[in-house]
């Protein structure tokens, strides 16, 4: 099985490696749009601001291909912490177009005596489907690793697969559509719980 990482200076992308190696496959980390275009999966990882990594994709030359190319061929693609968030139409942080594969927005947190901005740690995230092939031997309601001072507003609620509780809002934090699913905690850094949801991705679901 070949599974391409998408390398557009990604902070996260060497611990998503490590990963997917982790999980017994051998990663091809690439910004190649053939290699892409020829994997049996991809992956779209990235840490840091919406403008950077925006600017980071149309340098390398990569946003018409996730935007149309990747979408066309059908191949399963993973999306990652800043990577669930570019594949919305806009977000708040840096007032920035980004890539609109999904109609919605990314929204910054409110900050409060109760809750801290970004949230860095350990939150629970509520599965819409507990039976999908993706959240094979995970329960209904999970522990992950989130990094985020922002969130995404899908227009679409049934795009939201698993949805977290964070500053007085209610967010998708794990979404399924078309060929892409995405996450916005980091999978890589949730122990057990996301090895096993990128292994159910990786190997099928």
């Amino acid at each position: 099985m070949k599974i391409a990482i998408i390398d557009y200076e990604g902070g996260n992308l060497a611990s998503v490696a490590w990963a997917v190696q982790h999980l017994g496959h051998q990663p091809l980390v690439t910004r190649d749009p053939r290699e892409l275009l020829s994997s049996d999966r991809v992956i779209l990882p990235g840490v840091g601001a919406a403008g950077a990594a925006m600017a980071a994709l149309r340098k390398a030359g990569l946003v018409e291909v996730l935007r149309g190319d990747l979408p066309r061929s059908g191949i399963p693609c993973l999306g990652i912490c800043i990577g669930i968030q570019l594949l919305f139409e806009h977000s708040e942080e840096d007032d920035v177009d980004t890539l609109g594969i999904f109609r919605g927005r990314v929204r910054r947190f409110a900050s409060g005596p109760s809750a801290k901005v970004p949230q860095i740690g350990w939150n629970q995230v509520r599965f819409r489907e507990p039976a999908h092939p993706l959240l094979r031997g995970l329960g209904p309601e999970e522990y992950f690793y989130f990094v985020n001072s922002y969130y995404p507003d899908p227009q679409d609620p049934a795009l939201a697969l698993g949805t977290t509780d964070y500053a007085g809002v209610r967010f998708a934090s794990l979404i399924r559509g078309g060929s892409w699913t995405a996450s916005q905690f980091h999978l890589e850094k949730s122990g057990r719980a996301g090895l096993a949801l990128l292994d159910n991705f990786l190997t099928g679901a």
